[in-house]
């Protein structure tokens, strides 16, 4: 059997501010000071602080920016720009506004407190699928 995805662990600056912004995401997170797992369909989302990293990661230091986007999905289009404007008005970085993507997806990035890229997008379909893609993604 291959190797399954089953644990997503993000090492945060502030548990509380990372708590706040994945709850404004509709996560069920529960309070937590070093530590916090909450339990998605398919995987759980742990958030541990620099303290708790160097437990289980002997290797662990902290990095320039995201290595990698968390994808949230949801079932309307206009759903990501409410969930970017939510998102954004309540302070949250924009790193992508929502644009119709080339794959057929509306499609939208936002920055969680320690920067790690958070998209919010719809499901693709295949009528609005454009390749090669037309010009860049809008910029923020």
């Amino acid at each position: 059997m291959p190797p399954v995805l089953n644990q997503i662990n993000l090492v945060v600056a502030d548990i509380p501010a990372a708590t706040a912004f994945y709850r404004r995401l509709g996560v069920d997170m529960p309070d937590g000071e070093v530590h916090v797992q909450a339990e998605l369909p398919g995987l759980s989302l742990e958030l541990d602080d620099p303290t708790s990293a160097r437990w289980w990661h002997a290797a662990w230091r902290a990095s320039p920016g995201p290595r990698a986007v968390l994808t949230f999905a949801v079932e309307e289009r206009s759903e990501v720009d409410t969930i970017y404007g939510d998102l954004t008005s309540a302070g949250y970085e924009g790193r992508q506004p929502p644009f119709d993507a080339f794959f057929g997806a509306r499609y939208a990035i936002v920055a969680d407190p320690d920067g790690n890229d958070v998209a919010i997008m719809s499901a693709a379909e295949p009528e609005r699928r454009v390749w090669p893609p037309d010009g860049e993604s809008p910029a923020p």
